[in-house]
C-alpha cells in the first residue's frame, strides 16, 4: 500500500469554526489520518496534515477544499502570510510504496480534478510544474490574490488547468509533488519588524542566503515580537540548526536576541536528530540509538 501525506494551506487563521469545518470534512473521508492541523492568527492561515492511501488522501483534500472554498472569501481577507487562493496550495509528499512516475500522473489527474469540481484555476508547481518558472511556489503567488486577476491575463501564466479567470472569492491554487518541507519560524525579541526582515534577507536563497530556504519577516502584534518566518526546502542539504546559528548572528549585529521558534505543521525526525547532534557535540550519528523508531521499523 502507498502511504502519501498531503499538507494543504488554507487562508483561515482565525474564524475557529471554519478551521474546524474544514478539518472535520478532510477526517470524515475513510481512509484519511488527520496527523496535524494549525492555524494562526496573525498569518491567517491554517495548515492540515493528512495521512494514507494515495487515493484517500485526495478525496480528502478535495472534501477539505470544498469547505474552504464555500466558507472563505479572499476579498475580505488580510494576513501576513501571501497567499493568491482560499485553498493556497495543495502538496503532496510521496512517504512510501508508490513511485514517482505513479504519483505525478495521479497528482496531474487531481489538479485538473479539483479545477473542474470547484471552477477554481490551477498552478502545477515543483515536481509537478509543467514549465521551468512554474517549479518555485513564490514565484506562482507573487502579486497575490489582489493583482491575480490582470496577472493571469499574461500568456505566460494561463493556468495549468480550470478557467483562465481567477475565482471571485476563492482566487486559484497550486497543486503539486515536493519533498518534505520544514515550515520554522524564529521568533526575535524586538518589535521591530525591519530587523526581521534583513535577517530573513540573509537566510533565504533568493537573496544570497541558503539556496533551499525562503523566508520573509513578520509582525506578530499578539505576541509583541518579530518573527522570521521560513520553509527549508530540504533539511539534508541545508540543516535547522545552521539556518538557527545563522539567525542568531545575524540577529546579534542588531542587538536582537531570539525569543523562540516555532515548527508549523510536522516535520522528519531526522530533521531534528541533526539538531540535537550539533548542540550536544554528539560523536555519532544518533538515528540508530532512538529506541522508538527500531520499534517502529519492527
Amino acid at each position: 500500500m502507498a502511504t502519501i501525506e498531503a499538507v494543504p494551506n488554507f487562508s483561515e487563521g482565525r474564524n475557529e469554526e471554519t478551521v474546524k469545518a474544514i478539518t472535520d470534512a478532510a477526517a470524515a473521508v475513510s481512509g484519511v489520518k488527520v496527523l496535524d492541523v494549525q492555524s494562526d492568527g496573525d498569518h491567517n492561515r491554517m495548515v492540515l496534515t493528512l495521512a494514507g492511501d494515495l487515493e484517500p488522501v485526495m478525496d480528502g483534500v478535495m472534501a477539505a477544499s470544498k469547505v474552504a472554498i464555500e466558507k472563505i472569501d479572499l476579498r475580505n481577507h488580510q494576513g501576513e502570510h501571501k497567499r493568491m487562493g482560499a485553498v493556497d496550495v495543495a502538496p503532496f509528499v510521496p512517504v512510501s510504496g508508490i513511485k514517482k512516475k505513479e504519483l505525478k500522473k495521479a497528482i496531474n489527474e487531481f489538479g485538473e480534478r479539483f479545477a473542474n469540481e470547484f471552477n477554481v484555476p490551477v498552478y502545477m508547481y515543483y515536481d509537478s510544474a509543467k514549465q521551468p518558472d512554474r517549479v518555485k511556489l513564490p514565484d506562482i503567488r507573487e502579486g497575490e490574490f489582489e493583482k491575480f486577476a490582470e496577472k493571469i491575463k499574461l500568456p505566460e501564466w494561463k493556468p495549468d488547468f480550470g478557467p483562465d479567470t481567477v475565482h471571485e472569492s476563492a482566487g486559484c491554487t497550486a497543486v503539486g509533488i515536493r519533498p518534505f518541507l520544514i515550515a520554522f519560524n524564529v521568533n526575535l525579541k524586538t518589535t521591530d519588524v525591519d530587523i526581521a526582515k534583513k535577517v530573513a534577507k540573509a537566510v533565504r536563497g533568493s537573496s544570497g542566503g541558503y539556496a533551499t530556504v525562503q523566508g520573509a519577516g513578520f509582525m506578530l502584534d499578539d505576541l509583541g515580537l518579530a518573527q522570521v518566518s521560513m520553509n527549508i526546502l530540504d533539511y539534508k542539504k541545508t540543516a535547522i540548526y545552521r539556518v538557527l546559528e545563522t539567525i542568531k548572528s545575524e540577529a546579534d549585529r542588531y542587538g536582537v536576541e531570539i525569543d523562540g521558534c516555532e515548527l508549523v505543521g510536522m516535520a522528519p525526525m531526522d530533521a531534528f536528530l541533526q539538531c540535537a547532534e550539533f548542540y550536544m557535540k554528539m560523536n555519532g550519528k544518533l538515528e540508530g540509538q532512538m529506541i522508538e523508531k527500531k520499534i517502529w521499523e519492527t
